[in-house]
């Protein structure tokens, strides 16, 4: 079984960060480890109270995985610290990971930021480089590339600019009502529209970080990365069309919706 490294957030509503990454990876028949960055109070309403974990801890968890069980990926999601992030930096590099997937989050579903302005550099400058593949919302490029992006075609400027933060790859998802469902790719200098299919569901909490785990489980498997997301956007879409409803404000999703076993009564 392939092994999927999350380092993220925890919600305490279960619907993203670390319990999303958990469900996600184990729905895409891989193994998942954990890094806790912070411990966030949260619902589908909103977030209330983070705390983050100190740097050292950071580390000591990314030692345990790596001196133990090593991942064959590692997704990175919510971290809001710029002392965090280095740290990450900082292992991923001694320890040589491969299959790096980085989710930028900046902004939770709901609204509520989730990145301080002083971790930005950090982000950018030491965790960006390291990433095999980053996957941005409409949002986030905006922020990482400087434009605006209100059609296809600025879409592929942006992707080509945030590229050159050091990337292999660059996802920028296509969601926000920019034309349906459809992602870019780019990679090795070309071009990728990958299409998908827009849900009408309006529970969407934790979709980023679900979209991000899967494309990391999947490059775990050996997939290309262009393999890896449209399998990711698959089982998002399948997760979505399953319709769960809980909760008073953007629900989560059904991640367990294509797991058929005998103990599903």
């Amino acid at each position: 079984m392939k092994v999927v490294l999350s380092i993220a957030g925890s919600d305490s509503s279960g619907g993203a960060g670390i319990q999303a990454d958990i469900k996600t990876i184990l729905a895409n028949k891989c193994f998942a480890e954990t890094a806790i960055t912070a411990l966030t109070a949260q619902n589908t309403l909103g977030v209330t109270s983070i705390l983050n974990v100190t740097p050292k801890f950071l580390e000591d968890e990314i030692d345990a995985v790596f001196t133990d069980i090593r991942p064959d990926a590692v997704k990175i999601g919510m971290v809001s610290d710029k002392d965090l992030i280095k740290a990450i930096a900082k292992k991923l590099k001694e320890y040589k990971a491969e299959r790096i997937v980085v989710d930028p989050v900046m902004v939770a579903t709901s609204g509520a930021r989730l990145l301080s302005d002083d971790a930005m550099d950090a982000l950018i400058n030491e965790l960006i480089p390291l990433a095999d593949i980053i996957t941005p919302n409409i949002p986030e490029a905006e922020v990482l590339s400087g434009i605006k992006i209100k059609d296809s075609n600025a879409m592929e400027e942006a992707a080509k600019i945030i590229s050159k933060l050091g990337s292999k790859s660059v996802l920028v998802k296509g969601g926000h009502s920019i034309n349906d469902a459809n992602d870019l790719l780019y990679t090795d200098g070309s071009l990728i529209w990958i299409k998908g299919e827009r849900i009408d569901n309006p529970n969407t909490h934790g979709t980023g970080c679900t979209l991000s785990s899967a494309i990391a489980s999947n490059l775990a498997k050996d997939k290309t990365v262009e393999e890896s997301i449209r399998n990711a956007k698959a089982y998002l879409s399948d997760c979505l069309r399953a319709n769960l409803n809980l909760g008073k404000g953007s629900g989560p999703l059904d991640h367990g919706c294509n797991i058929k076993e005998k103990y599903n009564d």
